[in-house]
């Protein structure tokens, strides 16, 4: 087969190669900036989480050691006394923090807070923040009415699921994010199985399994979760 390049071709062909390269560099980029998210986000047992990003941020802190890193930032999905402790909030909570809750537990802590209901979405310390419903479906536990929540927090670009104490709802399963904190010791939230199953359908990047190792499940939950899961899944030690 003969190829007839002319002036018009070559010129297309350049541009072709350069976008083609862009869109590898870009790939290669958000990878990069995957793993360095990821690398700032500590697991603490059960629920709670701190993410070192340019601020520190903490999810539901609960048996937080003394002396650990203050908190710029505090998300708590809901008043039960294993997500929201006022003793753990004060260990790590200093006068410019702002706490971000529900109305239920702003009640019972001070300083600078912000209450969310399910779908709102907004701003602290520069970092955007949406809360997403969070409630079970065949359990007493977390009945929808409360209005109870599990966070979605975009640090350096990459959209950050904690998804509270919740089963798969119908909610989260149209949602567009790329790491996922999930529950997977069951009783009170969605078992490993039924978690996996979940994020097989919205198909985040990275599932970290918690609530777990503390009350209910064991790491054989996230193992069992790791099998099922088609995307990557990072069993985190507690620190």
């Amino acid at each position: 087969m003969e190829y007839n390049f002319t002036m018009r071709t070559i010129p297309q062909i350049f541009a072709m190669l350069f976008l083609s390269g862009l869109i590898f560099a870009q790939g290669k980029s958000e990878e990069a900036n995957m793993k360095t998210v990821l690398g700032k986000i500590h697991w603490l047992g059960h629920a709670a989480t701190r993410i070192d990003a340019d601020k520190t941020i903490y999810i539901d802190p609960w048996k937080i050691k003394q002396g650990s890193k203050p908190a710029d930032i505090i998300l708590i999905t809901h008043d039960h006394y294993d997500h929201c402790s006022m003793i753990d909030v004060e260990k790590v909570q200093k006068k410019e923090t702002i706490i971000v809750t529900t109305p239920d537990c702003a009640k019972k802590l001070k300083g600078d807070i912000k209450t969310v209901k399910p779908g709102d979405k907004i701003n602290a310390n520069g970092f955007d923040i949406e809360a997403v419903p969070a409630y079970n479906l065949d359990k007493e536990f977390h009945p929808k009415s409360r209005g109870w929540v599990g966070f979605i927090i975009t640090v350096e670009g990459v959209g950050i699921y904690q998804t509270g104490d919740t089963d798969a709802t119908e909610e989260m399963k149209a949602l567009k994010v790329d790491i996922a904190l999930m529950p997977v010791g069951g009783t009170y939230t969605m078992t490993a199985k039924e978690s996996a199953a979940a994020a097989n359908i919205f198909k985040p990047k990275v599932v970290i399994p918690i609530h777990w190792g503390d009350i209910v499940g064991s790491v054989a939950d996230a193992e069992t979760f790791k099998k099922i899961f088609t995307g990557e899944t990072l069993i985190l030690t507690r620190e």
